[in-house]
């Protein structure tokens, strides 16, 4: 009888290990970006970073946008839609690791559009604070601090997590900020993103 374990065994958050093996091989931006796609399309229980097999509820209606800014050049870190339901506020946003080229797309976006990207250079050090989440009249979620994998903790989490040679090429990737500054609003935020990546290189 085959030994079906490692196909099965999880690991402490309930990730699939099996889906973490292919993770050990992406080493661009495009594998993690297909990836994470996956992983948004429900056809993965591993996303590295993420302490749960899936992600949370309120990602569900932004899903589909967001696994094609993963294959469209932009590795997604972080997101989250507009909300607006009493005293909870929030500006869709979205955050990800890419090239430059891809970084100087989405920068236009500020210059064209009325949403607002805010790029960070590899090993750029950055301390904005954009309010994107209130709640009962706090701030509880900001932007524009960079997060890119430039220490040694980082690094060695990402490569735990994923594989070192990713964990260098992050190190040395763009990251890039954009949110929507209108509360609640939908529907600018992924299309025009979308919409910016898919004229690199063409």
């Amino acid at each position: 009888m085959a030994d079906d374990r490692y196909t099965t065994e999880r690991d402490a958050f309930g990730r699939l290990l099996a889906d973490r093996e292919v993770w050990r091989q992406a080493g661009t931006i495009p594998a993690a970006g297909e990836l994470t796609a996956r992983w948004l399309e429900g056809r993965s229980e591993y996303q590295p970073g993420t302490l749960t097999p899936g992600f949370d509820d309120e990602t569900k209606a932004i899903a589909g946008g967001l696994a094609e800014l993963n294959r469209n050049g932009l590795f997604t870190k972080e997101s989250q839609p507009g909300v607006l339901a009493g005293g909870h506020a929030q500006r869709a946003y979205v955050t990800g690791f890419c090239s430059a080229e891809s970084a100087a797309a989405l920068l236009e976006l500020s210059g064209r559009t009325d949403l607002v990207t805010v790029a960070h250079a590899p090993g750029e050090a950055s301390q904005a604070a954009i309010p994107v989440t209130v709640r009962d009249g706090e701030v509880v979620t900001v932007l524009g601090s960079s997060e890119g994998p430039v220490g040694d903790d980082q690094l060695r989490d990402w490569s735990e997590e994923a594989n070192e040679t990713l964990a260098l090429l992050l190190a040395d990737s763009w990251y890039v900020e954009v949110f929507d500054p209108v509360w609640g609003r939908n529907s600018a935020l992924l299309p025009e993103a979308l919409r910016a990546l898919a004229g690199v290189g063409s």
